[in-house]
């Protein structure tokens, strides 16, 4: 399903972002996925294709909701070698992406301790709020 990108998912993207470089896995399947690193933080986004998509060719809640929670966990990371888990994710939704639509969203941490962090979120398209949260992440060890 993600094999088949069009210009738009590769080429037509906001200055500092990337493809994040998920091969393998969950993250291949909702791909692909990008992301800025910045003195701010990490970033995260999507463009809505049709993979994407519901009935009514919006993003589907459970990307939006499985955005939030890659966009979200971000905010725990201190490099790009870290690993986390979720252990909570809260979201409201507020409004809807249309398919073509250039999907962001990032986090800042609001606790921490013993590497349990709490964090509260947003995702957004242009000057619209899509999603507003929390979540609880674990920083874990990296796995080989």
């Amino acid at each position: 399903m993600t094999d088949d990108l069009d210009r738009s998912q590769t080429f037509d993207l906001p200055e500092g972002y990337q493809l994040l470089p998920w091969h393998r896995g969950f993250g291949r399947q909702v791909g692909p996925l990008f992301e800025k690193r910045g003195p701010d933080g990490i970033t995260r986004a999507f463009r809505v294709e049709e993979h994407h998509t519901n009935g009514m060719m919006n993003a589907h809640g459970g990307m939006l909701m499985t955005f939030a929670d890659m966009a979200w966990g971000a905010a725990v990371e201190s490099d790009e070698d870290s690993w986390w888990v979720t252990i909570r994710l809260l979201c409201d939704f507020l409004s809807g992406a249309k398919h073509g639509e250039f999907v962001e969203g990032k986090a800042r941490i609001v606790a921490e301790e013993a590497n349990v962090y709490t964090v509260e979120g947003r995702i957004w398209t242009g000057e619209r709020t899509l999603l507003t949260g929390s979540g609880i992440f674990k920083v874990i060890e990296r796995r080989g």
